[in-house]
Order: C-alpha cells, then structure tokens, then sequence
C-alpha cells in the first residue's frame, strides 16, 4: 500500500433482522431497482477485503462469509459482535442490508473522514440529523473493546452473544468518540413498504436512472467495467442521425463487442466508439452530400428521421 492509497477494510453486512413494518417479509431479498437490497449493498461495499454477512445463507453478487449471532434474532448489537469475530482489518464498515442508494463513493467519505480524525468511528447523519450506526466506518479495536465491555454489563438470554441481545445501537456508540458525514441521500433506508415505493420512484428520476439501470445491467451481466456512458451516447445519437435509428443499438452492440474481442477495457470502449462515430459522421456527410448534389430532386427526410 502507497501513501495515497486508503488503508484495506473489511466490511460487516447485518441482514437478519425480522422487518416486523414490513409484515415480516424477507427485506434483503425485495428489489429496488431490480436488484435485491442486500445486492445493492454488497456492490457498494465490494472494495472490502473481505466481507461478512450476518444473516441466514442465500444466494448473492458476490461471495461473502456467513454468520449469525447466537442466538439468532439477538438485535443489531448482538449481530455486530457475531460478524466482528471474522475481521481481521484495521478499519471496517459497518452496514444494514436496506440501503438502496449507497454507493462506493459514500465508503470511500466515511474512510477518509476516519483516517482525518482520531475519532473511533465515523457515521453518516441522516436527512433529520440522526447518526446512523449502520452506514459508517469504525476503527476495530475501540469498536471491539467497547462491544467486549458491554456483553460483561448488559444484555439477557443464553449464547456467545447472549450479553450483547437486546441491546440498542445507541448504548454502543454512547461510548464511542465519533465524527459524522452527513449524506440524507446514501443513509436512506427501508423500514416499510412506503419506503420501499419511494425508493423505486427515486431512482426512475432523471439524475439517477441512467446511472441505476447501468449498474443494474452490469451486475446482472456479471461485468466489471467503467465507461464513460456519455462516450456510447453520443455515438447512438450519431449513428441514429447520420445512418438510421435502429443503427444506434447495433452500433453500441458491435463496439461493445469490439473492445470484448480485444480484451481491452475502458480505452478499448472508448477507441472503439471514437472508430464507429467517425464512420457514422462520414455517412452523414455523404447523404448531405448526395442531397445537395446539382440537379438532384428533393427527396424526403434524412437517413436519421
């Protein structure tokens, strides 16, 4: 690791709570966007060395560890503890499963608002000001201390972390030296079936559908690319009005499959798309051409309409 690259983290997924306002459906598992809610997290957390999920085994994006606290339904204290016991990390991000609009970029603030401060954790506030626990990034020694002494103080019942069940988060993080990033957008979560509704019109508006579908698409199709999304755009609009409209989803098509051809990634897209634009704008041409020739008769609108 270099002097200007973030310290390696782990990250700590708690998805087994029993969404009681959402009439006890399987919460990870409703989509939003398409794609499940705990997907939606584990994509944004996929930079972690490793990652742990608290809950009972399912399908996901991605590998990841499993575990749950003993026993099971202990509260978010309890499964904290439970997931901690497999980091290994300085640093590790601690995350719930309902997180619809997190991103990398949101990780990467909390990181670097922890490695900014001497605090023991750093916490996203929500749109009211709140600290949210589980959007934030804690320093694993402090954070394993204070949960060691509250399982010695608190807690009932019988298991590994039977004196950590039933406690709240606020116990823990009372003890805690914090800092907070606010971000009401990213700390969004879905506790009942209206925040769901509202999640999935969010991402259907204009500054973020774009974003949310390519993302979708990419995971679906199990590829790890960044493009430059304006780079195809531009060269579908170009195809559509200098060739025919059903020209720009072939052409975004063949370039996509040019770059793939060459195992190359992101300049291989763009150097592809540069060639197929370039040929669309001499089409162009030549059908402006042909139409202002001398003697020519008007014809109708242009290949593009």
């Amino acid at each position: 690791m270099t002097d200007t690259e973030p310290p390696a983290y782990d990250a700590i997924v708690l998805a087994g709570g029993a969404a009681r306002r959402l009439g006890g459906a399987d919460k990870p598992s409703v989509r939003v966007g398409g794609r499940p809610l705990l997907d939606r997290v584990l994509t944004a957390c996929a930079g972690a060395r490793n990652t742990v999920v608290v809950a009972a085994p399912r399908p996901t994006v991605r590998p990841v560890l499993w575990t749950r606290e003993d026993p099971p339904g202990g509260g978010p204290v309890a499964a904290l503890d439970a997931g901690l016991r497999h980091i290994t990390a300085d640093h590790v991000v601690v995350l719930s499963a309902d997180l619809p609009f997190l991103g990398p970029r949101t990780l990467e603030r909390l990181s670097a608002a922890l490695r900014g401060t001497g605090a023991d954790a750093a916490l996203l506030t929500d749109a009211d000001g709140r600290d949210q626990p589980l959007v934030a990034a804690y320093r694993t020694a402090p954070l394993r201390r204070a949960l060691s002494d509250l399982a010695a103080s608190g807690g009932t019942g019988d298991g590994a972390t039977a004196g950590l069940t039933g406690l709240p988060l606020r116990r823990l993080t009372a003890v805690l030296d914090l800092t907070r990033v606010p971000d009401p957008f990213a700390s969004f979560d879905c506790d009942t079936w209206d925040d769901i509704a509202d999640a999935r019109a969010r991402i259907r508006e204009h500054g973020h559908v774009l974003d949310e579908w390519i993302s979708a698409v990419k995971d679906e199709l199990g590829i790890d690319l960044d493009v430059d999304t304006g780079v195809l755009l531009d060269l579908a609009r170009d195809a559509a009005h200098g060739v025919a409209r059903p020209a720009a989803p072939l052409t975004t098509f063949l370039v996509g499959y040019a770059a793939a051809q060459g195992k190359g990634g992101p300049e291989a897209v763009a150097e592809a798309a540069r060639k197929a634009a370039a040929l669309a704008l001499r089409w162009a041409e030549e059908a402006n051409a042909g139409q202002s020739a001398p003697g020519r008769p008007a014809t109708g609108p242009g290949p593009g309409r």
